[in-house]
């Protein structure tokens, strides 16, 4: 295989997709929901696994029936899975070994998380920061997942064309963001919620069946798509996420440096 067959990039998520946190994530937040008097259940799901913390936060403040507030909910939502990551971080099935090829066959990789710099620091001191020519953390971007502005970020720090990316999602609005930003997804989900569905999105059990001969087949979708996002992107400041497939279910780091996705 010629590298020029190979997409320019792989843009990875951090959370479920890299590294077993996923899980964590929901754990921490029914920790707090339970203090608070609210079972997390299945209507939960949407609005937490994938979400930044301020997200989940908001959640909860309108679910639980006396709210300390958006704030205090999101310190405690943080500290409490910083202390889990703390204690475990495992890297998903494939992760490490799909890496590795990459960097054999010189194909640059992005860490795109919507968790706070924080908790990808302390997932980065135990997974190898320098997997990646590029870290974004939910404060490196105005807007982060669902919507596009993460991975159109990436894209523009390594100087690419995201329809020349692969970015690789495990939750509904990693694949949302990634979609709308242009870039072929390749989805691995860590959970049973329904994924969207798309042109240009790929399902995998695992990336354990992930290679490089795979990657190379994924990403023709056209940099038409991507320029549309850009301009969809810049017109949704307040809005969030556009272009976003329907469902079957300020600056980066670079180099060596380096909670949600």
């Amino acid at each position: 295989m010629t590298t020029a067959l190979l997409p320019q990039a792989v843009l990875f998520d951090m959370d479920g997709t890299l590294v077993d946190t996923e899980h964590l994530w929901w754990a921490a937040t029914a920790e707090i929901a339970a203090e608070l008097g609210h079972q997390l259940g299945e209507s939960d799901q949407s609005e937490v696994l994938g979400h930044a913390v301020e997200h989940t936060a908001a959640h909860l403040d309108r679910v639980v029936a006396h709210s300390p507030g958006r704030a205090v909910l999101a310190a405690r939502l943080n500290e409490a899975f910083i202390t889990r990551v703390a204690a475990q971080v495992v890297p998903r099935p494939g992760a490490l070994a799909l890496l590795s090829r990459l960097r054999e066959a010189a194909v640059p990789t992005a860490l795109v998380s919507a968790s706070p710099r924080q908790v990808v620091d302390l997932v980065l001191s135990h997974l190898g920061a320098d997997w990646f020519a590029v870290t974004l953390a939910a404060e490196d971007t105005p807007r982060t997942k669902p919507d596009p502005a993460p991975y159109l970020a990436a894209a523009a720090h390594l100087g690419l064309d995201p329809a020349r990316c692969v970015a690789v999602e495990d939750t509904p609005t990693g694949v949302a963001s990634a979609y709308a930003a242009g870039c072929a997804v390749l989805a691995v989900p860590s959970s049973a919620v329904a994924m969207p569905a798309g042109p240009g999105i790929t399902m995998l059990g695992s990336l354990t069946e992930a290679d490089l001969p795979l990657l190379a087949g994924l990403t023709g979708r056209g940099s038409a798509a991507s320029a549309a996002a850009a301009a969809s992107a810049d017109a949704t400041d307040a809005t969030g996420a556009a272009g976003a497939p329907g469902p079957t279910g300020t600056t980066g780091t670079t180099g060596t440096t380096g909670p949600r996705e």
